[in-house]
Order: structure tokens, then sequence, then C-alpha cells
């Protein structure tokens, strides 16, 4: 088959594999770079000697941590891949990259278990409108038939899966395949192109079956298709492939093809349908908004390397874009210094980008990932990134040596810039930095970048929860500061009553001074001194819910002052609040925790050992198969809690907290929490 329809160039294309963790993907871009002749010889995940994951906290977990990027040629057509790490803490760089990718792969297993994790990425694509295949990879290994596999796999796609081949099985392994399109059979050579042979008279009608179960699909959306089946007409060949790429790119179909990455199995099947059946950049531009655009570039992901410095990968999407172009999108005007090619983290300078190319962009300082970039100055069109999953795990940081906290910051600035879904929050009362993510995983892999790349060496612990403290019984008190010391002298008198507000309310300062005992211009000074005292109360932590009256005092017309008032106000705090029955209040969160329906029970008991109140769940809306568990639980609580949250939903389920309300927290609880101020303070 020539060019797909519709399509007026064949322009390079740009394609994201995706998949659940340890699905392979790096695998099948390092088969897909063997099979295309990008690299000599297939490296191995084990072996640490991939193109992809090449960064040393990739090689040191055994896993993808970030984006991995290679441009090959196959069959004259340019691809590049964009393969995206499969850990949920990772998926950001799968979110912004999806945006402007014409087509995505996902890559998964033949297993049940990973049916929610494959759900999860292909309800990205379908919300996103991203034609996708679905690779069914290690295939070689899998113990359950392919025409069992594929409805097992079926509920994690709102679309039909769409099988495009047939496995050819001699004494329990898959030796080839039947191509139900083409109609022919092909045996394995591994590493290697597969050798069409003769169709095997035992899968004939096996072959018949499948091939017209896969007519029956596409012809659900081609009346002219139907009509030949019905009446028992062979379709042209032809025919069924304009179906495949149409209702691919019309995102009405998921074709599923199989193989084995480790033994590069299938790879050339696959790049041949890519080839044939995946839209161009035209589509692209169309579906995210594109049109009309002179000049356009979406920057997918941004890198700070030792050697090449900042640079930005961004897809081109209208107009030509060259080393030394002015650019616009970030802060300022910025210079193209440099347009690359990439191999996993190799640079290779290369001539001007033209639409449709995926290239890095040297040195555009003030460019961040997700910005629209035009050669022309004043152009507004603005395409809208991926959306970051919010951050559900964080933990105190700091410099492990004080010299140390400028290059900290700096780091953190730039780690954050490669991964936007890192972020940092500052809590002034708490006085500490919080580094927030995606779990437990996500940060340590944030620090030890933080040691590599910028020599900055942190420590971290368990971020501090903002207790606040109010009083149950109410009370009068006086405070009196006098003080003689020669020449004037200071006086402040006043009398105050000290109650409980219910919850909620926060402060209240009010008067009922008559005859001027405490002078009018005195009383904003008491509330001052009040107001001093309530940043750390009786318990040592700010207090709330509190109003104070001021009744009675007496004043000096010489030695009174706004700040003998002032003092005496705090004065008075600190004698009567102990008097008040202080009691402790934590923060407690309302939660909604998303997860698979079958582990909605164990979220249950999960949310009870953490000192939770379960307050219902329903059904999550869009989501088959999907539980939504709402609840209240402490803040103190949810430190840990996604980390056992995944445990239970084999890394799938995710919460969503904001603060509800403050309550009481009293008993064996309330007593470590103060015995740990305490020793802070000491």
């Amino acid at each position: 088959m020539g060019q797909a329809q519709g399509q007026p160039a064949r322009s390079a294309r740009c394609i994201a594999l995706v998949g659940p963790y340890l699905s392979g993907k790096t695998t099948l871009l390092e088969s897909i770079l063997a099979r295309t002749g990008a690299v000599k010889r297939q490296g191995t995940v084990t072996a640490k000697n991939t193109v992809g994951d090449a960064s040393d906290e990739a090689r040191h977990h055994g896993m993808s941590v970030e984006l991995n990027v290679a441009t090959v040629d196959f069959l004259d057509d340019s691809f590049t891949f964009l393969d995206c790490p499969g850990s949920i803490e990772f998926q950001a760089d799968a979110a912004n990259v999806l945006t402007a990718c014409d087509a995505a792969v996902v890559v998964c297993e033949p297993d049940e278990k990973k049916v929610p994790a494959l759900q999860l990425i292909l309800k990205q694509l379908e919300d996103r409108g991203i034609p996708h295949f679905l690779f069914l990879n290690k295939i070689d290994k899998a113990d359950t038939r392919v025409r069992d596999i594929v409805p097992m796999l079926q509920p994690a796609s709102a679309v039909p899966l769409v099988l495009r081949q047939v496995p050819i099985w001699e004494k329990d392994i898959v030796s080839g395949f039947i191509d139900l399109a083409l109609k022919r059979a092909h045996v394995y050579r591994e590493h290697a192109p597969s050798e069409v042979i003769e169709m095997p008279r035992a899968l004939a009608e096996r072959e018949q079956e499948a091939r017209f179960s896969m007519l029956e699909q596409l012809a659900d959306y081609d009346d002219e298709l139907m009509e030949q089946l019905l009446e028992d007409v062979e379709p042209p060949r032809d025919k069924v492939f304009d179906d495949l790429a149409t209702e691919l790119r019309e995102g009405v179909i998921c074709p599923v093809l199989f193989g084995s990455a480790e033994n590069g199995n299938g790879i050339l099947r696959l790049l041949k349908a890519l080839r044939h059946e995946a839209p161009f950049v035209q589509s692209t531009v169309a579906r995210i908004g594109a049109d009309g655009a002179s000049s356009c570039a979406y920057v997918m992901k941004t890198f700070h390397t030792a050697h090449a410095g900042k640079l930005s990968l961004a897809r081109v999407l209208a107009g030509t874009f060259a080393d030394g172009d002015s650019v616009f999108g970030g802060e300022s005007e910025e210079r193209i210094a440099g347009v690359f090619a990439l191999l996993g983290q190799e640079p290779v300078k290369r001539d001007a980008a033209k639409p449709g190319d995926t290239v890095a962009f040297g040195r555009l300082e003030s460019v961040r990932t997700g910005a629209t970039l035009s050669t022309e100055k004043g152009a507004s069109l603005k395409i809208e990134p991926g959306e970051i999953a919010e951050p559900v795990f964080g933990l105190a940081i700091e410099a492990k040596e004080k010299k140390d906290d400028v290059k900290l910051t700096a780091g953190l600035a730039k780690i954050i810039e490669e991964d936007p879904s890192l972020s940092i929050s500052h809590d002034q009362d708490m006085g500490q930095m919080v580094l927030w993510g995606q779990g437990e995983m996500h940060l340590r892999v944030a620090l030890e970048r933080l040691i590599r790349k910028y020599g900055v060496a942190a420590s971290t612990h368990p971020r501090q929860i903002p207790y606040k403290e109010t009083i149950r019984k109410s009370t009068e008190v006086r405070g009196r500061h006098k003080k003689q010391s020669g020449g004037h002298g200071q006086f402040g008198d006043v009398v105050v009553t000290i109650g409980p507000l219910a919850r909620g309310q926060g402060f209240e300062f009010s008067d009922k001074i008559t005859g001027g005992v405490v002078p009018k211009n005195y009383i904003p000074s008491v509330e001052i001194g009040v107001r001093d005292y309530l940043h750390t109360g009786p318990l040592g932590f700010p207090v709330v819910d509190v109003a104070v009256c001021l009744i009675d005092g007496s004043y000096h017309s010489v030695d009174s002052s706004d700040m003998a008032f002032r003092q005496a106000g705090r004065l008075a705090m600190s004698e009567g609040m102990p008097q008040c029955q202080p009691v402790l209040l934590e923060p407690v969160m309302a939660v909604e925790i998303a997860v698979p329906s079958e582990a909605t029970a164990r979220i249950n008991s999960i949310v009870s050992s953490h000192r939770g109140q379960i307050l219902g769940f329903d059904a999550r809306p869009g989501w088959p198969g999907w539980d939504v568990v709402q609840a209240h639980i402490p803040e103190a609580e949810i430190q840990n809690l996604i980390v056992e949250l995944r445990s239970a939903t084999a890394g799938v389920g995710t919460f969503h907290a904001e603060l509800d309300h403050l309550a009481e927290l009293v008993g064996k609880a309330a007593d470590q929490v103060l015995a740990h101020r305490g020793d802070k303070a000491a």
C-alpha cells in the first residue's frame, strides 16, 4: 500500500510507546532500533545496554523513570518513537507528549492482573482522541490462547479490540502468525524478518473464523463492507486496509498485534501497520485545534544535559524552525541554539525542522514544557498541554549542608522543569519546604538526580502536620505590665475574658470598656498583644476558635504606652489560656479514593486503619469497573496512604484530598504529638 488516504504528504510521524509498568516498552524500542538499523545490535534491559533507560537512575532501579526518544527511518518514512515510563508515578511524561503525537502503541502483557493499569492508559488515549494500536508483548510466554486474551483485555477498552493476527503454535510455542488482513502465514526468525509460508491446513478454519470476525467489527462502521459480508463477497484487500486506517484514525477501533520484543518477533509487522495506517501530522493539527497556524511547535519535554545544556523537545506542527531563528512562546523572545535529533540521551545536530519533525531545540532558557512556540511575534495560538496528576506524596526537604541551600533551590527548579509532576511548597508556619510528587519512588529518583546532576545532597523527613489548638472553657484574667527603670516607666493593665468559639470561627476580639479606664487609642494595642500570643498557645501550636473581650483595666497618664498595653494583652493570654482546658486540634481531610471495584473492600479496611471514617462509595463516572470511596481521614494519617493504596490495587489506585475541618485530638494520639513537639522544643 502507498500513502494513506486523505493525507497530502508523507511527513515524519511521532509515535508514543505507552503501557503498564514492566510491559516491555523499552525493549520494544530497542527492537525497533535494531530492526530499522539505527543500532547494530539489540541491547537488553538486564544487560543495561539499551539506548533507552540510559540514566543512572533508570539502570539502578531497572525501570523507565523518564522519556526515551529515538528517530528512525523505515522504508523511506521517518518515525520518532517516544518511550514513556509505565509506572503511574512517572506518567507525567506521557500526559505531555501525547498532546502532539500522531498515534500511540499500547504495549501490554497477556496478564489479567494488568487490566486496571491498561485501562488507565487506554482511557487517557480515548478521552484525548489519540489513535492507538495494542501490541500484545511477550506472546512467547503466554499461557492463554489469544482468542481468550483479547476478550480478557476488552473491559479495559471503550472501543472494540480488533485482532489483526492469529498465532501459529508448535509444541506450545508461538512460532509465527497469520496476518488476517493479508491472508498470509509467517514464521518467526529470531531478530530477523519473518518468512512467508504456506497457510497451515490445520489453521485454515481458525483463520477464516478470525478474519470474518475482524471484518464484522470493521463493517460496524462501513455499510458497504457490511453489504459485501452479507452477500458473501470477498472485499478487496485495499478496501480492508483503508477501513483499518480510517477507523483507527477515527478512534472507533483499537487494532491488536502481537509479538515478542525481546526476540524481535512481530516488530516488522508493527512497523508496517504504523507506516500504512497511522495518521500524519495534519490529522494531529486538526485534533488539537492548531489549524491555520503558519508557524507552530509544541514543547513536549524539557531536558537539562551536561554537555548540550537545556534542550526543549518539540513537535513541529506548522512552518520551519532553524538554528538561529527567534521564537516566541516563552517568557521572552528566544533564539534557537541548535536543532537536534535525539537517540536516547544523545543529541545529534541536524538541519531545519519542518512540519511533522520531532526535534530538540537548544538553549531556550525561558521556554517551559507545554509551551506553544512560533517564529512569528504575537502569535495567539496556545495548545492545551496534558493534564498532570496532582501530587499525592510529600516529604520535607532541606540541604544536608547549610551552604548548599541556594544550590538545592536551583537544582530543584531544574528538576521540576524537567518533570512538572514534581512541585515545591513552602510552609512558613511549619518552617519547612516540602517536595511533592506521585509517590515514594518518584521522590527517591528526584533526590538521586539532585546528587548526580547538581551535586546537592538533601535530607528528607516526614512533613510536619499543621496542628492547631483551642479551648473548652472560659475564664476572666488580668494582665498587668509594670516596669520602672528610671525616667518614664511602662504601665499597662487589662482585664479580659477568654472563651471558646464554634469550630471554624477563627478569632474574635471585642471590648466593653466604659469610663475610659483603658483609653481608646490603646485598645488596638491590646488586640495586637492578644494576637501575638495566639501564634503559640499553651500546647505549643497556633490557637483558633477563641473569643477575647477587653472588659476592664487601668492606665498611667505618663507611663502608659502602646507597647505597654500590647505586653499587658499578651500577659493576660499567657496566664488565662492554660486555665481554659486547651485541647489539640488536627486537620481532617475530605478524601476521594479511586480504585478498581474489586479492591473497594480492601480500601475500606485501609481507611479504617488510618483512623478514617467511610462516608460512602459510588461507581466512578465514566470508568466501568471502578469505584470512588469518600472518607474523612486525619492529615497525619495520609502521609503514607498512597503507598498502601498502590499496594492494594496493583499500582493503579489514587486519591484527591482537601482540608475539610479541624477535629479534637485526645488520648494516646494527642500525647504522642505533644511529646514530639516537646522533643523538638528541647
